[in-house]
């Protein structure tokens, strides 16, 4: 399919985006790599009035490490992560996790700050780095603001931004080199959207995620507890049993193929 009619605006700067934003009248959707939006609008799924590229903006592309964390522009590529611009073991544990999305063309193009804000349940960065904990960077009218990853997505394809504001970095802890990290993703076949999704990483406050959820990726708190209380491993039967208790709607399908996730996850993380 075609998408329905738009306006397209190449802006060179974020206020001129911003003030597009702004407007009353229309729907005005930001555009970064287009690799999410772009289907989806084929699909009429969405039908913006009008698409704002981020593509001129300057300043959107840099990768800085200051104080113990890692800033991340909002227009670096899934494929820049993935040949290792990304520093120290972060950038190991996310390099690992930008290898697995789609297919390379698509990590060419595809930004970690519009896989984001898109909040496809299905994706891989609002899992992954919510194992990091840190911070969405935005910039509306009022001024710059930070979001924490920590309730940033609340549903999908929904977020705590404002209407008018942009994602323009994401800023993480740098993870100790002695950190233990994993992931894990179900997938019907590479290159698809996940399924099931277990994320993990264990410093001095593990972190364990659920994504794919078909809504918001979770904590699991009562195995980020056995973590902390020197557990190594998490049993599928164990883990169905801890999802189930937590009721987030998942059949029994569902609720293996999310033991699985986490299941693995740990596993690699202290393999």
């Amino acid at each position: 399919m075609k998408p329905a009619k738009f306006e397209y605006d190449r802006v060179s700067s974020l206020d001129d985006a911003l003030r597009m934003l702004a407007s009353p009248d229309s729907e005005v959707r930001v555009l970064g790599g287009g690799q999410s939006l772009g289907p989806m609008m084929n699909l009429r799924l969405a039908q913006p009035d009008r698409l704002v590229d981020l593509g001129r903006v300057g300043g959107l592309d840099g990768i800085e490490t200051e104080g113990g964390r890692i800033r991340i522009g909002a227009r670096v590529t899934h494929a820049r992560i993935e040949d290792g611009a990304v520093p120290g073991p972060t950038g190991l544990y996310m390099r690992s996790v930008a290898a697995g999305i789609s297919y390379r063309s698509v990590r060419n193009r595809g930004t970690i700050g519009g896989s984001l804000a898109h909040a496809d349940p299905s994706a891989d960065w609002p899992a992954a780095l919510l194992a990091t904990g840190g911070d969405i960077v935005a910039v509306g009218a009022a001024g710059e603001r930070k979001l924490s990853l920590d309730g940033f997505q609340t549903g999908p394809f929904t977020t705590a931004l404002g209407y008018d504001e942009i994602v323009v970095a994401v800023e993480l802890p740098q993870l100790g080199s002695e950190v233990p990290w994993g992931y894990y993703k179900v997938c019907r076949k590479p290159g698809e959207f996940a399924d099931a999704i277990g994320a993990v990483t264990v410093g001095s406050e593990p972190r364990v995620i659920c994504g794919a959820t078909g809504a918001a990726p979770f904590r699991v708190a009562a195995v980020e507890e056995r973590l902390a209380d020197g557990a190594r491993e998490l049993s599928i039967p164990d883990g169905r049993e801890i999802l189930a208790a937590l009721d987030p709607g998942f059949d029994d399908y569902e609720l293996q193929i999310h033991a699985v996730a986490l299941s693995r996850a740990i596993g690699r993380a202290f393999a």
